[in-house]
């Protein structure tokens, strides 16, 4: 099935392709345009500089330039990083043009709500964000489509290792990943067999950081822990190939892409039960977890089920087939493509 001959604009964070902020929403937004164009569509990217959510004057002129230059009557798709902070900006233009807002994160604001009502239709990447931007804002349901994310293929990681004490997170080191919270809970599994590669840029937040860093010292982990940052392709195939377990210990989190990247590998999950990461990590067709969820902002928590984890070989064992059998269910990027492509065809019609 193909879309020959449609267009679509599609407005992308400055940092799109930025290999040192690898980000879900980045990848998803990627995974989306080759998608369309393979589909047929005639895909017109435009990705706009600046440090958004928070933009600058300038940042803000350049989008409303961009949108007056646009053609009218065009299918407009914009990142909602972008999109759900300026609806000033995308007033002038709701008439003419054809706009579709993608919302990755929330912002749950008045601002964000008056953002999406000016768009004829809201894609999310979740069913839980769905639901929260209903609760939040007065859209009508119709509008409001979701879209989840794919993952592609690939082959099951090797059998773990004999004490299951390889833990990988995946995630930009910021407040809402959890990462302090991670730090007190190995504390507490000190006498453990386990080391912990961290992936994820390191210059979000540079203070944090610095903060962990002296965390790590003062409770005796810095040679266990690594902040390996960002890691893409064949090095990050190689830290999941080489993993036990992938722990993405989230205060806050929309859906959790790398939770779906962890199980097309056949690689169970310690993650919190927050947001959209439930949805991500889902169930085998037995109903079997293929992993352990815990409440987020709790070190306890996660040190208990750290511990469980690592003292329990039929635990580990038992989730690792769950996590295979749940890798048989996972979606491919051409289902989400489809998903999205759907909507952009009805908003164009």
């Amino acid at each position: 099935m193909t879309d020959a001959g449609r267009a679509v604009h599609v407005v992308l964070p400055g940092d799109i392709d930025d290999p040192a902020t690898p980000s879900g929403g980045n990848t998803y937004d990627r995974r989306i345009c080759a998608g369309l164009g393979e589909r047929g569509w005639s895909v017109h990217e435009h990705p706009v500089p600046g440090a958004w959510p928070h933009p600058e004057p300038a940042d803000r002129a350049t989008l409303a330039g961009l949108l007056a230059a646009t053609p009218d009557d065009a299918v407009v798709l914009l990142d909602g990083l972008i999109a759900s902070t300026v609806p000033d900006v995308l007033a002038p233009h709701a008439h003419r043009l054809r706009l579709v807002v993608l919302v990755h994160m929330p912002l749950n604001d008045e601002t964000e709500g008056r953002a999406l009502a000016i768009a004829r239709a809201v894609v999310t990447t979740s069913e839980w964000t769905r639901r929260r931007l209903l609760a939040r804002h007065p859209l009508p349901a119709d509008r409001v489509r979701v879209a989840p994310p794919g993952v592609t293929p690939t082959p099951p990681a090797p059998p773990g290792s004999a004490t299951g004490g390889r833990l990988l997170c995946v995630a930009a080191i910021s407040h809402h990943k959890g990462h302090d919270v991670l730090v007190d809970a190995l504390s507490v599994v000190a006498e453990g067999t386990w080391t912990l590669v961290c992936a994820g840029t390191l210059t979000r937040e540079p203070e944090l950081v610095h903060r962990l860093r002296d965390q790590l010292a003062s409770a005796g982990l810095a040679d266990r822990v690594r902040l390996a940052g960002p890691l893409t392709g064949a090095a990050l195939d190689a830290a999941y190939a080489s993993a036990d377990l992938l722990v993405l210990p989230s205060r806050s989190e929309t859906y959790g892409m790398v939770v779906t990247e962890a199980l097309a590998r056949g690689l169970p999950v310690l993650g919190t039960r927050v947001g959209g990461v439930p949805e991500a990590l889902g169930r085998t067709p037995d109903g079997d977890l293929p992993g352990l969820l815990v409440p987020p902002d709790d070190p306890a928590a996660l040190a208990g089920a750290l511990s469980w984890w690592l003292g329990d070989g039929e635990l580990r064992a038992r989730l690792r087939r769950a996590a295979l059998a749940r890798r048989d269910t996972l979606t491919d990027w051409p289902v989400t493509v489809a998903l999205l492509a759907g909507v952009l065809k009805e908003v164009a019609e």
